[in-house]
């Protein structure tokens, strides 16, 4: 696999390290958006399948996750997530000037992916979400109101039927094993909020992954944020017995064949 190219970067409340897979001539730009309490780090297969398709890669360690400053997995306003994307998205545009820039989020990167979608569409090319974050996460709504969060760690076997996924990621130091922190939980249902009453997409062309058995960010709480966030071009496809992490599922080489063909689609009508 490809090796990243690691960049330092002035964050909103810190560094933050981005990841770049370089193309020698890549036809459009993909701003790659990982998920709650993991890293960069674990997408080079990512990064190699769109590579392949002729996209140069870049994405950051998100504030308080990976190689980036912050305390561990605290974010307490995920606007300022999006404005450190933005930051990687600047650094894209000025390495690849010209090119279409493509987003694609991870469960909670699929909510900042969505969130930066909103407010920077007229700059984007297409979107893709996988597992996002949206509409309602019951694992939210169960620790608002309490005094003191439980420790919950995301269970590794709630990722993907191949069991070394779940192995390599409860090894992995860069991933958080702990319990959710109190400003992220708010921050995340704010953030839930926010993108539900912001309106939808208009003609971004959107590609929503899901798994049908996914049990981490299950669908049908998804599915209430996607349908106020759809625009007029919309693509969904449910993988069956597909659980949360799509792009590290058994069937990972026909999902990122997917996200790949979508891309051809839009870049070839674009």
């Amino acid at each position: 696999m490809a090796d990243a190219r690691m960049h330092t970067l002035a964050g909103t409340r810190g560094a933050i390290t981005a990841h770049e897979w370089s193309h020698p001539d890549p036809r459009c730009v993909v701003l790659l958006i990982h998920g709650y309490g993991e890293h960069m780090g674990r997408y080079p297969h990512v990064a190699d399948a769109l590579l392949r398709a002729g996209a140069a890669v870049l994405g950051p360690d998100h504030m308080g996750h990976g190689r980036s400053e912050g305390d561990r997995v605290v974010i307490e306003d995920f606007e300022d997530v999006v404005t450190d994307v933005h930051t990687v998205d600047e650094l894209a545009r000025a390495t690849y000037p010209g090119l279409p820039v493509i987003v694609v989020g991870h469960s909670m990167g699929g909510l900042i992916a969505a969130r930066y979608a909103q407010r920077y569409s007229a700059t984007l090319t297409a979107l893709v979400l996988s597992g996002p974050v949206l509409g309602r996460w019951q694992t939210i709504e169960d620790q608002l109101g309490l005094d003191e969060l439980p420790y919950v760690p995301i269970d590794p076997g709630t990722l993907s039927r191949d069991p070394a996924v779940g192995t390599a990621y409860a090894a992995d130091p860069l991933v958080w094993h702990g319990p959710f922190k109190r400003p992220t939980v708010s921050a995340f249902d704010r953030a839930m909020s926010t993108i539900s009453d912001a309106g939808d997409l208009g003609p971004l062309p959107t590609l929503w992954i899901h798994g049908s058995d996914d049990r981490l960010v299950p669908l049908d709480g998804t599915r209430t944020g996607i349908e106020k966030l759809r625009g007029d071009d919309f693509t969904e496809h449910l993988r069956p017995g597909a659980q949360h992490e799509v792009f590290n599922e058994t069937d990972r080489d026909e999902v990122l064949a997917e996200v790949t063909g979508f891309m051809d689609r839009v870049l070839t009508t674009r």
